[in-house]
């Protein structure tokens, strides 16, 4: 863990000095130090750092929740479903076509039109902080995305995995999905309706009795998300999503800052360990054609999304941008596939797939303004676009 920690703050700090992202160096950290690189191997089996990686995107998760307040799914609850919906059915519908173009199966094909789906909550929300962009007026948009993204994932999952294993009764998936969905209601009505009691229950002035109670909730609501079939990250971030609103959401925000940013690079670390370069080439046309399609699907989701919101080029450039990347899902679905013993290139292809676009994605977003003036109405565009009354930001 020492070495993880080491390994990832050099590269990182190199980095630095030439104006590259953090996320692809923790990544490209892991693989170099990993088991599948030849040279000296940190960590013989990436498993060691599970536990600290989940944690890492619980932490993510949790702040992003943080960030999101209960004003903007009153207020923008519509427009956040239809740019999330939008969303999904441009890249997820495209993941499917795509799967089946590939020829490789059915099952393959589902498994796929998640991958190519599903943005990572992880590294968006890594770029919004490193970028400075969590006070944007697109950024509201963004995190409504993830949240329809998270939920629609949970359905997803209970729904995929009876059909992975070869499961023919649709009751019991019903039920899985059934128990998901509640689970969430359980959650949203808590979110909504808890608040006062919750902040009641998390009012102290010592900071280290703040931040064991947060940390806590956010890591036992995960786990128990979890048991229900949902996304432990979704957990967390509803409990991010509650505490954001109490009196104590402030200080929280302020004391969970390095405690996310250490896990999380511990995260990023962990997913470059099970990556094995090795394995690329047998996909490698594959992937690069699985990358422009989301490219291009990103691109007209933004444009989606910002015809919704009424948005101008840069906006619409930064919602397309962020959202690009992909990540945890896709190990998810990976790991699945492979103990479904489906088409043994779909597990090269998904991690090949999601390196490009996890190194790539923040660089873009970094530069998305080259996007922004290719857009419709992007030559002298200003920087940001207005935000609409119903978006603005809540006074702290």
């Amino acid at each position: 863990m020492g070495g993880a920690f080491v390994a990832a703050a050099v590269l990182a700090r190199l980095g630095g000095r030439i104006g590259l992202p953090t996320i692809p160096l923790f990544i490209l950290a892991g693989i170099l130090l990993g088991p599948n690189t030849p040279g000296f191997v940190l960590l013989k089996d990436p498993h060691e750092l599970e536990m600290l990686s989940a944690l890492g995107l619980v932490l993510l998760l949790f702040y992003l929740g943080l960030e999101f307040h209960m004003d903007d799914l009153k207020t923008g609850g519509k427009k956040m479903a239809l740019a999330g919906g939008a969303y999904l059915a441009l890249n997820v519908g495209a993941g499917l076509v795509f799967g089946f173009a590939l020829g490789w199966g059915t099952s393959e094909a589902l498994v796929l039109a998640g991958v190519l789906g599903i943005s990572s909550s992880a590294i968006v929300t890594k770029v919004l902080v490193d970028l400075g962009r969590l006070g944007n007026p697109e950024t509201k948009p963004i995190l409504g995305i993830i949240v329809v993204e998270d939920i629609f994932l949970a359905l997803y999952l209970a729904a995929l995995q009876p059909v992975l294993s070869g499961a023919d009764d649709l009751a019991a998936a019903a039920g899985q999905i059934g128990k998901a969905f509640a689970f969430l209601l359980a959650l949203a009505i808590a979110a909504r309706y808890g608040t006062r009691i919750i902040g009641k229950a998390f009012a102290t002035k010592d900071n280290e009795l703040l931040v064991i109670s947060f940390l806590g909730a956010a890591v036992l609501v995960a786990g128990i998300a979890e048991e229900f079939g949902v996304a432990d990250a979704i957990g967390a971030f509803m409990v991010g999503l509650m505490l954001g609103n109490t009196a104590s959401g402030e200080r929280i925000r302020e004391l969970v800052h390095p405690l996310r940013d250490a896990f999380a690079a511990i995260f990023f670390f962990g997913f470059g360990l099970s990556i094995d370069p090795g394995d690329l080439p047998m996909v490698f046309w594959p992937v690069l054609v699985a990358v422009l399609v989301t490219v291009v699907m990103n691109v007209l989701a933004g444009l989606a999304a910002a015809k919704i919101y009424g948005f101008g080029a840069q906006p619409t450039a930064n919602i397309s941008t962020t959202l690009l990347a992909r990540g945890e899902f896709a190990l998810i679905l990976a790991t699945m596939a492979a103990a479904a013993g489906l088409d043994d290139r779909l597990s090269p292809f998904i991690a090949g797939y999601v390196l490009i676009l996890a190194v790539i994605a923040p660089l873009i977003a970094g530069q998305s303004a080259w996007l922004a003036r290719v857009l419709p109405g992007g030559k002298g565009a200003s920087e940001q676009a207005a935000p609409e009354p119903e978006l603005a930001e809540s006074p702290r």
